[in-house]
């Protein structure tokens, strides 16, 4: 029995010092059991800033994000001047429908235009139907009721001579018919004014650009209910507080979206506004359905002058950490240069490199953004 439990214990000995070591080593995990404690290891083949600034571009990830370039040439560049405008209407193409009376807005016969509706010149829009006091609608009821029993007696008279044509001139007869007839028409015409009402009618053929009654909606004479505008034939009146700007326009444009809108100058007024001289130019196209009247707009007018310079896109221009204008130029095919730059407006769509670049400088026009978002 004794000889039993000795050999239990030899056993149970070098067990318990197994576990003992078991628990105390490191466990280490199974593969695809990586908790993520261990730092990522750098990708030397992905985009990097190197410490110079420039960056590291490889060309998957040029195409990845879309970059691409632009052979930049020097050359002669008009000289322009960025002023601050609005779309107007064009009164040769744009309308405004106003009552002369004030009274109660009733629909037409398409009912009340909404914004954004074609409509044609000539079309009745609406109904005015004129307000007046009772003592005017009471007065003007006491004098149809007289010239009513005028007419009766007229008529009467009128019957009368004519039975007796063989004794009474042929005169006589004619001056009663007259005034027969004198007596309806004033019955018509105040009757008309009773119960008449005043057709809106659209001046021009166009869009409605805006609409500011409701059916039944009481407006006042000379009040502003539609406006009409023509679309494809748009002004913009730009302020120039530098009035030798007038006589040096050699062209103008604006920029929508990414499209550059080429303008005609009218002329310059005369007097000032806002401290200011208005210039008026005229637009035309399909791509000006995009603007509204009213919207404001940035004109960029190029005067007669030259400068020397490097045309390039809006979209180039980036701010660099010190806030100073830079453009990406490839160096390399994948390195990246950060270039700052002075630049002049152009036409809205391009800008005017003055300084920083030389002809034959690739730049990014597009995919700058992402390039300069690379840490």
């Amino acid at each position: 029995m004794t000889s039993n439990i000795l050999c239990t214990r030899r056993w149970a000995l070098p067990a318990v010092f197994a576990l003992a070591l078991g628990l105390s080593a490191p466990a280490m995990s199974g593969e695809g059991h990586d908790h993520g404690d261990a730092p990522a290891a750098p990708n030397a083949n992905g985009p990097q800033r190197q410490p110079d600034g420039s960056v590291f571009l490889p060309k998957p990830a040029q195409r990845q994000l879309g970059v691409r370039t632009l052979l930049t040439e020097a050359t002669e560049l008009p000289r322009s001047f960025e002023l601050n405008g609005k779309v107007v209407i064009d009164p040769n193409a744009g309308g405004k429908v106003q009552p002369l009376n004030a009274g109660r807005i009733e629909p037409g016969p398409r009912g009340l235009p909404n914004a954004g509706q074609a409509v044609r010149k000539g079309e009745v829009l609406a109904y005015v139907v004129p307000s007046a006091a009772p003592i005017e609608r009471s007065n003007q009821a006491a004098q149809l009721a007289e010239l009513r029993a005028a007419k009766s007696l007229a008529d009467k008279r009128v019957a009368r001579l004519k039975e007796l044509a063989d004794t009474v001139p042929r005169k006589d007869i004619e001056a009663a018919e007259s005034e027969a007839q004198s007596l309806a028409e004033r019955i018509a015409a105040v009757g008309t004014g009773l119960a008449s009402r005043e057709a809106l009618v659209a001046p021009v053929s166009g869009v409605i650009a805006s609409a500011h009654v409701v059916a039944g909606q009481v407006v006042d004479a000379r009040e502003l209910v539609f406006e009409i505008v023509d679309p494809a034939r748009l002004r913009v009146e730009a302020l120039a507080f530098d009035a030798a700007l007038a006589g040096n326009v050699g062209s103008a444009s604006l920029a929508v979206g990414n499209q550059r809108v080429p303008l005609a100058f009218i002329g310059a007024a005369r007097s000032l506004r806002e401290q200011a001289l208005p210039l008026g130019f005229r637009a035309e196209g399909k791509v000006l359905s995009s603007l509204a009247v009213g919207q404001p707009v940035r004109v960029f007018v190029q005067g007669k002058d030259k400068v020397q310079g490097i045309a390039v896109p809006v979209s180039s221009l980036m701010k660099n950490p010190a806030n100073q204008t830079i453009v990406w130029v490839k160096t390399a095919p994948e390195r990246f240069e950060p270039r700052t730059v002075t630049v002049e407006p152009l036409d809205g769509v391009n800008v005017a490199v003055t300084s920083g670049l030389k002809a034959g400088d690739r730049v990014a026009t597009q995919g700058a953004t992402l390039i300069n978002q690379v840490r």
